[in-house]
């Protein structure tokens, strides 16, 4: 339900309060799914892992992950902007870098701003002989430069928007165009269907900073 109060997000007893594009709104609050997928149990590995080591790590070691939190700005549910503490900058550094099998770090490095990509391209065909591959621009990409492609499960024609996206690959540092992910995407969501329409995203990493994302979509064909 569309409503008009104070600009607020998240749940209180029955009630989950959150915006979108046509404004705020209200809806019962419905408990979180957990499928135990193997992404989602990759993920709370991940995250188990970096509180382990954060445990562990020195005192001037944590206060080097402070102060690049302080330089890295988020914006939250509601539109406002807010800097990391040292345990989120780390996290959020070291789950980059493990999700592109790279090694964890344990020193804050260096503020990093990878380009995002120029464009992004998905040829995706069904039926009989089905194919997903993704081309993109800078080919090939920097040195040094991972993309991490991303993409939603299968959606009537007529969707507009999209905000489930999961990851289907990663390229190697310094890849060329394009990457193939057919395999990836039939494991998670099945074999693209003739018609239905899918939605890719792809963004740029380097040293555990990752891009803004560049969006499309394209029908099955």
């Amino acid at each position: 339900m569309k409503i008009l109060d104070v600009p607020r997000s998240g749940s209180y007893q029955g009630i989950t309060s959150s915006r979108n594009r046509n404004g705020q709104y209200v809806r019962t609050r419905a408990i979180p799914v957990q499928p135990r997928s193997t992404a989602q149990l990759a993920q709370r590995g991940r995250q188990s892992l970096n509180a382990a080591a954060w445990r562990v790590l020195t005192t001037t070691q944590r206060e080097g992950w402070v102060s690049l939190g302080a330089n890295m700005t988020r914006t939250d549910a509601l539109g406002q902007a807010y800097t990391l503490t040292g345990f989120q900058a780390y996290c959020s550094v070291n789950n980059i870098l493990l999700l592109c099998a790279s090694a964890a770090l344990s020193d804050a490095p260096a503020v990093a701003s990878p380009a995002a990509p120029l464009t992004l391209t998905p040829t995706i065909t069904g039926g009989g002989s089905p194919a997903f591959s993704v081309a993109y621009t800078t080919t090939p990409l920097a040195t040094g430069v991972k993309a991490i492609v991303r993409a939603s499960p299968q959606r009537s024609a007529g969707r507009t928007f999209e905000g489930d996206f999961r990851v289907m690959g990663v390229t190697a540092a310094a890849a060329a165009s394009p990457l193939v992910i057919l395999t990836a995407y039939q494991a998670r969501f099945g074999t693209p269907v003739v018609g239905n329409k899918i939605f890719v995203q792809m963004s740029n990493a380097i040293s555990g900073f990752e891009s803004a994302p560049l969006i499309t979509s394209v029908i099955v064909t």
